[in-house]
């Protein structure tokens, strides 16, 4: 075969394979197919994130706001005086002036005839006020809010009748048309006012009566 008989078979073959490759490189590359972490890091990425921030939830950002007072600064339990005041629509410091007198703010203040605690329940008086632990400071506290509550309400909101039935009971009061003339009710009556006025201004002064008066039995 002739030399220019061999270089047209070369071209033939030449363009033959051309020719034969042509499709095959037209055609594109198949995706080369992800990796399943690189799959899931994709469509998991949005909620991984928003979930890296825990949620702040009501109890965590709650926090315990105490009874503002209405009381001078240092006073003895000035906050629950009020909280028990307020929740039983008494003046805080005729509440504050009252348990001055009972028990000069001693907790574990008790009389002879068995008043125990701030407010100086009477065992009968405290479990019918639902008072479980007189020598509490809350709950004396609240009782004796409650019980002074109750008796400014027997006696239409006058304040000396209902400090009267306070210390020597509703009965005798209503015996008497008034305050009874018992010397230490009278002087009780009196006490209780002059330390709630101290109460009600911002420094407290020395009441105009000795407050040895000893507490009342309720």
């Amino acid at each position: 075969m002739s030399i220019e008989a061999v270089m047209s078979r070369v071209s033939q073959i030449q363009a033959m394979l051309a020719s034969a490759q042509g499709p095959m490189a037209a055609t594109p590359a198949a995706a080369e197919p992800k990796s399943f972490s690189t799959e899931l890091a994709n469509a998991t990425g949005t909620t991984l994130s928003s979930a890296a921030t825990p949620a702040i939830t009501a109890a965590s950002t709650a926090t315990a706001t105490p009874t503002a007072s209405e009381l001078p600064a240092g006073t003895p339990y000035a906050s629950e005086i009020t909280a028990a005041a307020k929740a039983n629509g008494l003046d805080p410091a005729l509440l504050a002036g009252l348990i001055k007198q009972e028990s000069n703010f001693n907790p574990n203040a008790g009389s002879p005839a068995g008043a125990r605690g701030l407010a100086q329940l009477m065992p009968a008086t405290a479990a019918g006020l639902g008072v479980t632990n007189v020598l509490d400071p809350v709950q004396s506290i609240n009782g004796g809010a409650k019980y002074l509550a109750q008796q400014l309400k027997t006696f239409g909101g006058d304040v000396a009748k209902g400090l009267a039935a306070y210390n020597a009971g509703p009965g005798a009061v209503q015996r008497f048309g008034g305050i009874p003339p018992y010397a230490e009710t009278q002087n009780y009556v009196r006490i209780v006012q002059a330390n709630a006025a101290t109460y009600r201004v911002d420094t407290p002064s020395t009441p105009s009566y000795s407050s040895a008066t000893a507490p009342s039995e309720i």
